[in-house]
């Protein structure tokens, strides 16, 4: 159960995760057709501007570790609030493509910094004994910032497009000042910021690999990522005839899946553990993108749209308390950084590659079936990780038990 005790650190987790991709991200979404509508820009230079925050998002993984150990993380973590913020309004009147793609580069490069820095935190001032739930808790955000994209922004479009972007950047100041409220409140304990496991010299050969696989998996999840959160609406609303308030629908339904997933890994991870949540994970995300290759009926639709967006802020909050079992939450943020980076490639490759697919075969059908496999491919790299783990561990405990044996 979660605590008052808790509150500071996921205020600190749950606003970075809301600003880094909840809003930096998701919230693009919906404004993409009304940009395009308006003339600001075609379709093409809209898409290359989805493409620039995934680009910035890539560049901000790489330096977020580097920039929180040189300044201290509260500063770090302010400047990237702030930047997504300025990134906004300075898009709330039409500009040129180059200054709209700089924008876009710097939200996709503080989102990530925030991505990294901020759930590392709140780890890191958690106790053991609390981070499944905190650890699943801080990246709820993603989900609340999927509702905002499916709810609040087509209502501010109906105001104007300037209202939305300048409203978008208030929300990211109302969101960093509570998570600067939650950075102050923190209370980072050291004797709990390790693990048994991080500690054991004898096991750093082992754990480095287990890491590598966890890293793996989770850069191929990004390719399940991809298909629901850029083809999905299309997919319903043009190729498949459904219309746009069908598919309205299912993008809200991804939204309320995104806000309960980390609630249900929490639960999930207090019962079978990291390792296993996240195995179960890759197998239910995996079903659920290939789904629709099967079936398009209302129920399928429901269900497939409910558990991807539960599994995509699921996996990246079990990815993360995985490692964090690994190496212990100091060496974590190092490792998380590393992580994102790995994502953050993968999933602009997929993006990339499956638009070209798209491209040639006039069908989104079989971009599903490919992310499903790939998640399947996820899941056994999980597996591996496990495997190897044990047999690290079981070769050490020889070694302990006959330290004379070459």
């Amino acid at each position: 159960m979660i605590n008052s005790k808790d509150l500071p650190a996921l205020m600190t987790g749950i606003m970075a995760t809301l600003a880094g991709i909840g809003i930096a991200r998701f919230a693009y979404t919906p404004l993409l057709p009304a940009i395009i509508q308006e003339g600001w820009f075609t379709a093409s230079q809209g898409a290359y501007l989805g493409a620039a925050n995934l680009l910035g998002y890539f560049v901000g993984a790489l330096c977020a570790h580097a920039l929180s150990e040189r300044f201290s993380p509260r500063l770090v973590i302010g400047a990237s609030f702030a930047a997504i913020a300025l990134s906004f309004m300075l898009c709330a009147g039409a500009g040129s493509f180059s200054w709209f793609f700089l924008c876009r580069l710097v939200s996709g490069i503080a989102g990530a910094i925030l991505m990294v820095v901020g759930p590392s935190l709140a780890l890191a001032a958690t106790p053991l004994e609390r981070r499944a739930s905190v650890g699943a808790m801080v990246f709820t955000g993603i989900g609340l910032g999927a509702l905002l994209s499916a709810s609040i922004v087509p209502v501010l479009l109906e105001l104007s497009l300037t209202v939305t972007w300048g409203t978008l950047g208030l929300l990211c100041i109302a969101a960093g000042l509570l998570g600067d409220w939650g950075i102050d409140h923190l209370h980072v304990a050291p004797h709990l910021a390790t693990s048994p496991t991080a500690n054991s010299q004898k096991g750093v050969a082992g754990v480095k690999l287990v890491v590598l696989l966890v890293i793996g998996a989770y850069a191929l999840d990004a390719v399940g990522f991809v298909p629901h959160t850029v083809f999905w609406v299309d997919y319903l609303a043009r190729e498949n005839a459904l219309g746009n308030q069908a598919a309205a629908l299912q993008w809200g339904i991804f939204g309320l899946g995104a806000v309960c997933g980390p609630l249900m890994v929490g639960a999930l991870v207090q019962r079978v553990g990291w390792h296993r949540g996240l195995a179960i994970a890759f197998v239910a995300k995996a079903a659920a993108v290939s789904l629709p290759v099967f079936s398009l009926a209302l129920l399928s639709q429901s269900i497939s749209s409910f558990m991807v967006g539960a599994m995509i802020p699921g996996i990246v909050a079990l990815t993360s308390g995985r490692l964090a079992e690994l190496v212990g939450s100091t060496a974590h943020k190092k490792l998380w950084g590393q992580a994102t980076a790995a994502f953050a490639a993968a999933q602009a490759v997929a993006g990339y590659s499956m638009a070209a697919l798209y491209g040639a075969w006039g069908t989104y059908t079989q971009l599903f079936a490919i992310s499903g496999l790939i998640l399947a491919a996820g899941f056994l790299l999980v597996l591996l990780s496990r495997g190897v783990q044990q047999r690290h561990a079981h070769l050490s405990s020889q070694h302990s038990t006959n330290p004379g044996r070459q």
